[in-house]
Order: C-alpha cells, then sequence, then structure tokens
C-alpha cells in the first residue's frame, strides 16, 4: 500500500513500515503517520515481514511496526532481520528484546524490574509458598497473549497455574513467574514513549494502561485481551527512570528509532520496570497532539544520519 502515489516520489527516501500478514494496512494508530511522512517529502510502503518477495535493500529505512505474529516464530523473525540493511530498531536489538530474559541483563546492571522466577522447558517447578496474586507467562509474547493471574489461596486457581507453566514448558518455551503488583489496579501501568531526535532518543509522550488480567489464562481459545488506554502526563520521576533504563541498552540508546518503557509503581510508590519494548511496540500515537508528527521528524533524521 503506497502512502504517496505520484511519480515524483521516485526521487524520494523510500521506506518500508513493517506489519504481518493478519495487518496488512497496519492498525489505525499507525497509519496515522502517513500524512506527515508525505509532508516530508518520504515515500513509505507498507510491507509484510516474511513476503519473500520484497527487494529489502532497496529501502532507505525499515521501520518495524507491527509483526506481531513473530512470537510463535521468533528464530525464523530474527534471522529476517539480520538480513535487513537499514533495520529500525537494528537487528541485534531485535534480538536481544524479543526475549524478556533481558530483563534478567537489566536487573543485574541495577534497573528495578519486577521480581521474576524463571522456569526452562522441564525443570521442575513448585508453586510459591507465600500466598498472593501471581502471573504466567511466556517470556517471548506479545499483546498479553497466554499470559494468567492466578490467586495461589485458591485451589483451583493453584491447579490452573501448574497446567499453565506446563503447557509453556511442553511447547519448549521459558516461563516467567511474577508476582501481580496491586498498584496495576489502581494507578495502571504508565508507558513513556521515547523517539529520536537529533541528539538522540527524546521523551514524547505518555499513556496509562488500565489492569488487563482478570483471572487464569484459558488457552488456545481464550479471546484477546482488552487494552484499557488514555493519556497520561508523566511525572519527572517516571523520565528519569526511564532515561536510566535506556541508557542500559546494548549498544547505547541514541542507535534507536523509538522506545517504550512500561512502568508500575512498586513498594514505596518506586517506579518499576514491567517491560522494555524495543522492537515493535504500540506507540499511541493518536493519545498525543503531535505525536504523528514527531514521529515522521524521527524517521526522517534516521535518514539524514544514514546518508
Amino acid at each position: 500500500m503506497m502512502i504517496t502515489s505520484s511519480e515524483s516520489a521516485r526521487q524520494e527516501p523510500r521506506v518500508a513500515i513493517v506489519t504481518c500478514a493478519a495487518f496488512p494496512d497496519l492498525e489505525s494508530d499507525d497509519r496515522l503517520v502517513h500524512a506527515p511522512l508525505a509532508a516530508r517529502g518520504i515515500t513509505a510502503e507498507v510491507v509484510i515481514w516474511d513476503d519473500p518477495g520484497v527487494n529489502w535493500a532497496g529501502y532507505d529505512l525499515v521501520v518495524l511496526r507491527s509483526p506481531w505474529d513473530y512470537t510463535a516464530r521468533r528464530d525464523a523473525f530474527i534471522a529476517w532481520a539480520a538480513t535487513v540493511p537499514a533495520l529500525a530498531n537494528p537487528a541485534d536489538i531485535v534480538r536481544w528484546n524479543t526475549d524478556k530474559r533481558y530483563l534478567e541483563q537489566l536487573s543485574a546492571a541495577g534497573v528495578a524490574t519486577v521480581p521474576t522466577s524463571w522456569i526452562e522447558p522441564g525443570q521442575r517447578w513448585s508453586l510459591p509458598a507465600e500466598r498472593g496474586e501471581f502471573v504466567i507467562k511466556p517470556s517471548v509474547s506479545a499483546d498479553s497473549r497466554d499470559t494468567g493471574r492466578y490467586d495461589l489461596a485458591d485451589p483451583e486457581h493453584r491447579a490452573l497455574a501448574q497446567a499453565h507453566v506446563r503447557r509453556i514448558g511442553g511447547a519448549g518455551r521459558v516461563t516467567m513467574v511474577q508476582p501481580y503488583l496491586s498498584a496495576v489496579d489502581t494507578d495502571g501501568e504508565t508507558a513513556l514513549l521515547f523517539l529520536a531526535g537529533p541528539d538522540g532518543l527524546r521523551f514524547s509522550h505518555a499513556i496509562r494502561k488500565g489492569a488487563m488480567l482478570t483471572g487464569p489464562d484459558l488457552g488456545p481459545e481464550e479471546p484477546r485481551k482488552t487494552e484499557r488506554i488514555t493519556p497520561r502526563a508523566a511525572t519527572p520521576e517516571q523520565v528519569a527512570v526511564a532515561e536510566k533504563i535506556l541508557a542500559e541498552v546494548p549498544g547505547g540508546p541514541e542507535r534507536l528509532l523509538y522506545a517504550r518503557v512500561d512502568l508500575i509503581p512498586g513498594e514505596g510508590d518506586v517506579p518499576l520496570l514491567v517491560e522494555l519494548e524495543l522492537t515493535e511496540p504500540s506507540l499511541f500515537l493518536g493519545y498525543a497532539d503531535g505525536a504523528p508528527d514527531r514521529l515522521a521528524d524521527a524517521i526522517l533524521t534516521h535518514l539524514q544520519n544514514q546518508s
């Protein structure tokens, strides 16, 4: 799908906006950048990542947006990313960021993260002795798929939690077990969006995500979980925490086109990192004035830096 169609556009920079077969025209939020790109003289095409007919070398920049089917084929996806010139964000970041075990590295570097236990396939796992609510999910996932919330005071939930871990491990995947933070139900998650500028990543805007998990994961037949999104004004402390987290990105944050930092208040309201989204995060462009233009400017900056 061409964003610009004039013959003169052939002389303009060409940018591929990468999606998957399930979203061949992108989601509505990502389409908001179309007009700002055209206004900056950038020809863009929406392209499916695993389309074998695409000449990726023919693009001046390849921007990952919604290749959300990669979670079932991560090895193929990261192998594909390694072959794509001018990929944003870079292929080594894609490899690092598409498995949530990057949280271990960030925690070791001093980043305050949600405490996590990791269960390898075939590894024996015992339910935590303490009561409370826990979240179980695979280390490679998107859109809260295969993710459940369990109250370990409930015998049925305990049985379902064990079955969930067996299901993930049986598929050869690593399981994450985390305490459920009650602040999700009151304060929600704060997602801070950063976009590239001439001097590196700049804070753009923030949104609030309401609680999504209402109970155990019911397996492949469970309907897609619905996000409740509203605009939010990030605090200076949240922005500072996010900037410190981004400073730990391998190779440095100045290589990134975009980043999303998801925070939840922990004990004493200390912001805890839930996820650092560097591969294909929703950018929530429609929730902040000027955000589509800022993304278009970020793309233009990357193009200029490559010339």
